[in-house]
This record gives structure tokens, sequence and C-alpha cells, in this order.
């Protein structure tokens, strides 16, 4: 898709095991499953022919490893902002399994003992967005679906707890742009296989 503004590629990371059973994935460092590095080595071929200024990728090796087998590596940079969200006392836990401890419980509302709340995710959603919106460029984004989901609210001009009204699929890729000025930031694609 061509335009005239910066385009953001949004990538979330192929299927690990935790990703497969539901399980929340903060900061375990999680290698790829089988089929997640053949479903990275895909994402090369529906990037084929685009150019990135930059790109960067959460630091855990299943964002990093996705933009490697996606042809990316040489030039990706590892950005500690762009970590998954911490789920702190959750971690590893379904939300089956926290929902029978906790009725109710809600990600974006309510975040995580010990862990994130949406407002923190949202702080560091913000300052990528600063960098990117800086850069004024296209950039290739590795990262988690809860992270990115923020990403993407706060790109809107969402407060951070819109992040719940996005899904996103394991490596999928989305993309974020403007419509008709720098000062219409939109949605152009979401979750797409």
């Amino acid at each position: 898709m061509s335009s005239p503004y910066p385009q953001i590629h949004l990538v979330r990371h192929g299927e690990t095991a935790w990703s497969l059973s539901g399980q929340h994935t903060g900061r375990t460092d999680m290698p790829l499953t089988e089929t997640g590095e053949a479903a990275a080595r895909g994402v090369a071929e529906r990037l084929k022919g685009l150019s990135f200024s930059a790109v960067w990728s959460s630091p855990s090796q299943r964002a990093y490893k996705t933009s490697v087998l996606a042809g990316f590596g040489a030039q990706c940079i590892k950005n500690d902002d762009l970590q998954e969200w911490d789920y702190g006392a959750y971690e590893g836990l379904t939300t089956k399994q926290i929902l029978a401890e906790r009725p109710g419980w809600q990600l974006f509302r309510d975040g995580c003992p010990k862990g994130e709340a949406a407002a923190d995710v949202g702080k560091r959603a913000d300052a990528v967005i600063a960098a990117l919106r800086q850069a004024n460029a296209n950039i290739l984004v590795f990262s988690s679906a809860h992270f990115l989901r923020v990403l993407a609210a706060r790109w809107l001009g969402l407060p951070p707890e819109g992040g719940a009204l996005f899904v996103l699929d394991t490596a999928s890729i989305s993309l974020l742009g403007y419509e008709h000025d720098l000062s219409e930031p939109v949605v152009r694609k979401w979750n797409q296989k």
C-alpha cells in the first residue's frame, strides 16, 4: 500500500508453547515452536518488496527470532520499551486459571498484581510512538500481542485500556499510518495472516 506518509508495520511473534496453550507470557523468554518458526519465515514473503528505515524488536527471543527468520535480523535493534506486558503474579497462567481465583478479572482494566497496569504499558507505548513520529519513516516493529494492542490504541489517541478492542494472532502483520495528513493517525490494516 503506497502512502506519502510513514507507515509502521507491526508483527506479532510466531507461536510459542505458551501462546498455543493460552498462558500469559510476559517476561518468560519462550522460544518459538516449529510451527512458529515456519510462520516467522512466512512473514518474509508477506513483507517482500517493502523497505524500512529501521527495524525494532522486543528483546524477547520470540520476537527477535521472528525478525531473524523473517529476514530482518541484520538490521534489527532491540528496544526494551517493546517488551510484552509484565504479568507479574499471573505469568504463566491462563485467563481461565486467573478467573477461577479472581472472577470478573480483565487484563486491560485490572492489570496484574506485582506486574504492570495498562497505564504502565501505555507509558512504554507512548515512548515508542514518540520515537516513531520523530523518525518520520517506514519502520518495522516485532513484539507481542498485548503490547502491540496498547501501542495501536495509543497511536489512535485512545487510552491504553483501548487495546482491549484489538486482537492479534501469532505471526500476524498490522499496519499503522495516517489518513489525510500527519495529524490523522489511523490503523490501515489489522491482524493480517
